[in-house]
């Protein structure tokens, strides 16, 4: 078509199929392949997607908390509880404050332990997508970007997205959950 780059590529295809998101389409013609063979990245994510699973978890709520050793002592009776309980609770220390992820149910039981002046959110609703691979995904670079890729090209928010060892873990709003497992289904064949 005589067409020379990918910014000329996307004005085209904008302009013929009428769309706004120019930059989105930019950014899908970056990332189409050029020919037909796989990348050894690529080939790589494959090989640890075939080997993953994918887990779900429905009411799942995300309570933001500020950042101080006061905060951590506080959570330290009830997260004990939460896990010899078998319950989701995860703890994360990001740099403006922490992270406490747990089921809705679990929501009052951390509120009681921590000072009103400590609490910034409470996100409910939400549910938590957990894809689980072999012990290699930590020798495959691009995973977590192929797969945000996805849930992204999906229309799909991400709230919360966490890569710890063998779990790749993505907080979504709850309309999401169905499209969300359906496109990383897909992936993972």
């Amino acid at each position: 078509m005589g067409i020379g780059n990918h910014s000329a590529i996307a004005r085209r295809i904008s302009s013929d199929l009428g769309l706004t998101a120019r930059d989105a389409v930019l950014a899908a013609c970056r990332r189409y392949p050029h020919g037909r063979t796989e990348s050894a990245r690529e080939a790589g994510i494959h090989r640890v997607l075939r080997k993953s699973r994918i887990e779900t978890r429905t009411k799942v709520a995300v309570l933001t908390l500020s950042q101080g050793a006061d905060v951590l002592q506080r959570l330290g009776d009830v997260v004990e509880e939460l896990l010899d309980e078998n319950l989701l609770c995860r703890v994360i220390q990001v740099s403006r404050g922490t992270v406490v992820i747990v089921d809705e149910d679990s929501v009052a039981r951390v509120l009681r332990v921590v000072r009103e002046s400590q609490l910034i959110s409470i996100r409910k609703n939400l549910v938590e997508v957990a894809v689980t691979s072999p012990e290699s995904i930590e020798q495959t670079p691009g995973l977590l970007r192929h797969l945000s890729g996805i849930l992204s090209a999906q229309g799909i928010n991400i709230v919360e997205a966490l890569s710890c060892y063998t779990d790749t873990i993505f907080l979504l709003h709850d309309d999401d959950l169905s499209p969300a497992l359906s496109a990383l289904t897909k992936t993972l064949k």
